[in-house]
């Protein structure tokens, strides 16, 4: 899946988004607006995670969406 695609059609991956880290809230979601530096930077704060280790789970539900 291309970053582009996912930013362009974000209201429909925010579910999915949501689905995969529910601490994320729907301001969040919102503020995010299908920026990926957003959202690593929301799921740092969220899950207190290495930005190494975010990048890491946002490749692996890139690659899990069709």
């Amino acid at each position: 899946m291309d970053w582009n695609r996912i930013e362009g059609n974000w209201k429909q991956f925010k579910g999915s988004a949501k689905e995969k880290w529910a601490k994320l809230t729907d301001d969040d979601l919102q503020l995010i607006e299908g920026r990926r530096e957003q959202l690593e930077g929301r799921l740092q704060e969220r899950y207190g995670k290495a930005k190494d280790q975010v990048r890491q789970d946002v490749d692996d539900w890139l690659k899990g969406l069709h």
